[in-house]
């Protein structure tokens, strides 16, 4: 009989996938690999982008120039989101609550919170991010491909591009 056949029928696809493979192998990305995805004055590199952890995990790290507003506040459906504070100062906004988090400082959101971020300072600020599942991954690579195909990143190309990935805004578009 194989592990197939003795599956419970209640098995979704979801935790199947999420199975460890029978080797799994160690991922390493060095200081300069990595996929670059640039949205605006916002630089981001995918340190891994969930194909060598079952999709379970995702991790970017981002540099925001200053003055950089970020994205308006909005609420994922289907992933937490973690931000890990590498250099300079970046403003979360949770509901009508600003953080100002420093270097050694994680925010932590879950599914359903509203919040954004940005950096209101005069220097850069770096930020490492997770993503649990990693499903919002491959939505930074939509926003870069509207913007590389010189279509402006409007307030409703970015509303579509987060409808893909179980997000939406939590205010309106004014």
């Amino acid at each position: 009989m194989t592990d197939e056949a003795t599956t419970d029928e209640t098995t979704t696809d979801e935790t199947r996938t999420s199975a460890p493979s029978a080797a799994p192998a160690v991922s390493v990305t060095g200081p300069g690999d990595g996929e670059t995805i640039i949205l605006g004055s916002t630089r981001m590199r995918v340190l891994e982008d969930g194909s060598h952890t079952g999709h379970r995990l995702a991790v970017t790290e981002s540099v925001l120039a200053p003055h950089t507003p970020g994205p308006p506040q909005h609420r994922h459906g289907r992933h937490d989101e973690g931000f890990y504070i590498l250099s300079g100062t970046v403003r979360f906004t949770v509901g009508d609550t600003e953080y100002d988090a420093t270097p050694g400082t994680l925010v932590m959101v879950p599914p359903g919170v509203p919040h954004a971020f940005a950096n209101v300072t005069d220097e850069p600020a770096a930020m490492l991010s997770t993503f649990t599942p990693d499903l919002y991954v491959q939505y930074f690579r939509d926003l870069q491909r509207i913007m590389a195909g010189g279509r402006p990143l409007t307030a409703q190309a970015g509303i579509e591009a987060m409808s893909r990935y179980a997000t939406e805004p939590a205010t309106g578009l004014g």
